[in-house]
């Protein structure tokens, strides 16, 4: 196993993690009051579950965390929040949509180091403590919430009003039908 192209690969996620949870955070907080706030609670509190996971697996490879990447995380997720969202200031429709598919995409990554992981496991004993299938599960139910969100946002920003959907929690027939 190359441990040096692991190390960066680990540092990077957690580089990610760093933003996500920033992102996450910010977003829980202007959208206190709809379902995506109600959910980015619930994902917020699993983001700090998988860092402290990612933060483990790296203690068994013996891997110290890069201390400049996730400072240049925290800066860029910060800097992130200067784009034009059509108004002057303030949140509007677009920063929801924006941060959306920011946390869309983080999953998606997220879910790709998981399944590496695993299969690295199958490998390396020192990952064999670690219930890998368990976090893909949870990430991929993560990713078909966020994606239903993502959709409903984009409705709300782009559709004229009466036309789009309303911002909801409740599972879909065939999400119903995953679990």
């Amino acid at each position: 196993m190359n441990t040096a192209l692991l190390k960066i690969y680990l540092n990077d996620h957690l580089a990610g993690s760093t933003l996500g949870l920033e992102l996450a955070r910010r977003a829980k907080a202007e959208n206190a009051d709809n379902a995506v706030g109600e959910y980015l609670e619930t994902l917020h509190r699993e983001l700090l579950e998988d860092r402290s996971i990612l933060l483990s697996v790296m203690s068994a490879l013996g891997f110290k965390h890069d201390v400049l990447k996730q400072g240049a995380a925290w800066v860029g997720e910060k800097l992130g929040r200067l784009k034009l969202n059509g108004q002057l200031t303030g949140y509007s429709p677009l920063s929801r949509v924006v941060e959306m598919e920011g946390l869309c995409l983080g999953t998606e990554g997220r879910l790709s180091m998981w399944r590496t992981l695993r299969r690295l496991s199958r490998k390396d004993e020192r990952l064999g403590r670690f219930d890998f299938s368990a976090l893909i599960t949870r990430a991929e139910h993560q990713r078909r919430i966020l994606e239903r969100l993502r959709q409903q946002c984009s409705d709300e920003a782009f559709l004229e009003p009466g036309e789009g959907s309303v911002l909801r929690l409740t599972p879909s027939p065939s999400e119903r039908e995953a679990h």
